[in-house]
């Protein structure tokens, strides 16, 4: 699969942009991890052009994480053509618009999924950011349609594509389910078989196991696979759905010493990042992921979280003081609840 003049190789898994998730230092553990694309959050196009330093900071990135992308939204053309300019001089690999984030803040200022309330003015929004880059590929992440009643996603794709978008990804839901019911993969056959489309399609939503991006490749026919929320506290999935792919059989899984170093390594990159307070602070939400379904792993996650320090905190997960049983009855309990995830 081919972004502009990005080639990611056959069946490419990427990052989802979350908010208050996706920084550089989860982008680098799922990167190290197998993760072919990683996004930023999403950045507010009036903050970027209005210089707010917590917007700009969300574009800084290590070279490790290329390719790269910055993710932008925004409710006005004007906006949304300097962010992109200043996105791309940032540097990245590739610009993507939001136009697909279903929260109440966002969509009252006509942004991220309200465009599918008016595709005249995703069409408009889009070709302004085209406009504005003129050095990397532009891509758009978006929902199936506002509600029930506007799912048009095979027209939507053929209008992006038209105005230079250069791959969709597709969250199939709509705005109106929000994170609610099931994702709606049959959508993805429609755009497969949408005659004069040609741009890479990238599906999302429910994307939880490796069984299900096999799945989507094979009986979808999708070019890539967007995973979110399964990645927190988990980067494993990419390296577990690689292995998948080409072999058919599940990857081992990662051992408690191995999932201990990883957080550890995060916490460290977290730090070097945002500074040791804001480091120490951003991880909190990142600990109950990494101990989920261990036994004795709430009780290490509530301690982990009274620390201020990180020395204390990596003390704790790699000096062997875990409260954690290691044992093999707990190994084998450890590796059923993994593969169910």
């Amino acid at each position: 699969m081919n972004i502009g003049p990005i080639d990611l190789g056959e069946k490419p898994v990427v990052l989802a942009p979350m908010e208050d998730v996706s920084d550089s230092p989860f982008r680098q553990m799922c990167k190290r991890m197998g993760a072919d694309v990683v996004y930023t959050e999403f950045i507010s196009s009036e903050a970027m052009i209005r210089d707010v330093p917590k917007s700009l900071f969300k574009m800084e990135f290590e070279e490790m994480e290329r390719p790269f992308g910055i993710q932008i939204f925004g409710g006005r053309e004007e906006a949304m053509h300097g962010a992109a300019k200043i996105a791309e001089a940032n540097n990245p690999d590739l610009v993507d618009i939001n136009f697909g984030c279903p929260v109440y803040k966002v969509v009252n200022k006509n942004a991220g999924s309200a465009c599918l309330r008016d595709l005249g003015m995703m069409e408009r929004m889009a070709g302004t950011v085209v406009d504005a880059v003129s050095s990397k590929p532009v891509t758009v992440k978006t929902r199936l349609g506002w509600d029930e009643n506007t799912i048009r996603i095979d027209e939507v794709a053929l209008m992006l594509q038209s105005v230079g978008i250069q791959a969709l990804t597709v969250h199939a839901r709509t705005r109106a389910q929000g994170y609610q019911g099931s994702a709606r993969w049959e959508y993805f056959k429609v755009l497969k078989a949408t005659k004069g489309l040609h741009i890479p399609i990238i599906a999302n939503g429910d994307i939880t196991t490796p069984e299900h991006v096999k799945e989507l490749f094979d009986e979808y026919g999708v070019d890539g696979v967007m995973i979110g929320r399964a990645a927190i506290g988990n980067p494993w999935i990419f390296r577990d759905v690689k292995h998948y792919l080409a072999t058919g059989e599940h990857h081992a899984p990662p051992t408690l010493e191995e999932r201990f170093e990883l957080c550890a390594e995060h916490l460290r990159a977290s730090v070097s990042h945002h500074g040791e307070k804001k480091g120490v602070t951003m991880m909190k939400k990142h600990y109950g992921s990494y101990l989920k379904n261990f036994p004795g792993g709430k009780q290490l996650r509530l301690e982990l979280m009274q620390y201020e320090e990180s020395g204390a905190i990596l003390e704790r997960l790699l000096n062997g003081q875990s409260p954690i049983v290691h044992s093999a009855e707990s190994h084998d309990r450890v590796k059923d609840l993994y593969l169910m995830r």
